[in-house]
């Protein structure tokens, strides 16, 4: 990392930095990224799975070495928050060079204007109540008292009376309620009592939060192989999944789901994170077992270092079999349903469920999402929502934009996590420097 990056970091002036200069540092960054693959025209349409294992195997000359000691892994991670204050402190304002729709003023009064096939939708819990209004409220302040999207509630159990009452005042689009179905809740009938017991035995003793929570577990399930096949969101493509707690912070004039629709986006997000290994050991190992028999599934586009990185956090790749665990932190996405419903997702699923690791670990719906997403899909498919302020506890997504307040421009969260930052793995390895420029 330059010494220009450090120098801007540290200077208590750094707002002041003029916009040019970030940019030419990003740039030279972003350059110094080589593309992972170069597909030839006449080349075949499916990789092999020795290929697949190439592609998988990280590497980065800059940083590679075996120092395993706690300063290299704490210049490592200084450098990649320095990076990742460096690409959040230029200012941004919305996407450029992108297509991008908003109503007018006419539209709104008429209501005439024609919305996306979209939904936004939030797994919620009658006690949830208070917590999920107030961020109701602010995703109403800052976007949707724009354009009415309407809203999905999802529960095993009925919601309330009470629920319903208060959250129809407050919603500007039309509400769908849906329970759960058994079969896509609870625990199924293939896993093993004994398995389970001595994976959760595992996770207790690694102090895993909710290792004997069995409706989180369900949770996790559902969230990452059933919720979009629920009858009431077959009815839609597009979905924003908000939860209970959280804020946003920045005013978003544009329609997001047509952004999504006109700009040939799949999946968006604001967070980058790395996980617990212990709760995704067999993941990435079944992953591949998956992937041996179908290798076709693979894009050739994929996110493979991101997921792969093993230098920020080197044993938490090692005890996760090979995959870094860096995710999209999916209590916030806006994603292309018929994604998850396609072929290579569905048959991925399928294969997960015979293997268990919802109930023999804890694998969650953010790596599960995440790992279908850099293997199966296009990587420039996948949108990084900068311009949308975000916070869920402790982590924040926070733009320097003059439509943003409430929030502290580049920050992240508390220091003590500041190696649970995946962010710049993404920017670095992930991203076209057009990507990166497109705010």
């Amino acid at each position: 990392m330059s010494n220009f990056i450090s120098n801007a970091i540290s200077n208590k002036n750094n707002e002041k930095l003029k916009e040019e200069e970030i940019k030419k540092e990003l740039l030279r960054e972003s350059e110094n990224q080589k593309p992972i693959l170069n597909i030839k025209k006449n080349e075949s349409k499916t990789l092999s799975y020795n290929k697949i294992l190439e592609l998988l195997t990280f590497k980065d000359e800059e940083y590679y070495n075996d120092d395993t000691s706690s300063e290299y892994h704490n210049e490592i991670v200084d450098d990649q928050m320095d990076f990742y204050k460096l690409v959040y402190n230029a200012r941004i304002d919305e996407p450029r060079n992108m297509k991008l729709t908003k109503i007018s003023e006419n539209d709104n009064q008429n209501k005439n204007y024609q919305l996306a096939n979209a939904t936004l939708i939030t797994l919620v819990r009658n006690s949830e109540l208070d917590q999920i209004l107030e961020t109701i409220k602010q995703i109403e302040s800052t976007w949707n008292h724009k354009y009415h999207y309407p809203y999905t509630f999802m529960n095993e159990e009925e919601f309330s009376k009470e629920f319903k009452e208060k959250v129809s005042k407050i919603c500007s689009g039309k509400i769908n309620y849906a329970k759960i179905p058994n079969e896509m809740w609870s625990k199924p009938k293939n896993i093993d009592p004994i398995l389970e017991k001595q994976g959760l035995d595992r996770l207790v003793e690694n102090n895993i939060q909710y290792a004997t929570m069995e409706s989180y577990h369900n949770m996790c399930r559902f969230n990452s192989a059933y919720f979009y096949n629920l009858d009431i969101l077959k009815n839609y493509k597009y979905y924003w999944r908000f939860e209970p707690g959280t804020n946003y912070y920045c005013n978003i004039d544009y329609d997001i789901f047509k952004f999504m629709q006109d700009n040939n986006k799949i999946y968006g997000f604001t967070i980058s994170l790395y996980d617990n290994p212990y709760t995704v050991e067999t993941l990435f190992p079944k992953t591949l077992e998956f992937l041996k028999e179908n290798p076709q599934y693979v894009n050739k586009n994929g996110a493979f270092k991101w997921i792969t990185e093993d230098l920020q956090n080197p044993e938490i790749t090692k005890l996760a079999n090979g995959y870094s665990t860096c995710h999209f932190w999916s209590n916030f996405e806006i994603g292309d349903m018929d994604f998850y419903r396609g072929e290579a997702y569905s048959k991925w699923m399928e294969f997960l469920e015979e293997a268990g690791g919802f109930y023999y670990e804890r694998w969650g719906d953010a790596p599960v999402h995440s790992l279908g997403l850099a293997l199966f899909a296009d990587k420039s498919k996948i949108h990084w929502f900068r311009d949308i302020g975000y916070f869920h506890s402790p982590y924040f997504n926070c733009p320097n934009s003059d439509k943003c307040s409430g929030c502290q421009t580049a920050e992240f969260a508390p220091p003590d996590v500041f190696d649970q930052n995946c962010l710049s793995n993404w920017i670095k390895y992930e991203m076209t420097k057009e990507q990166l420029f497109q705010y």
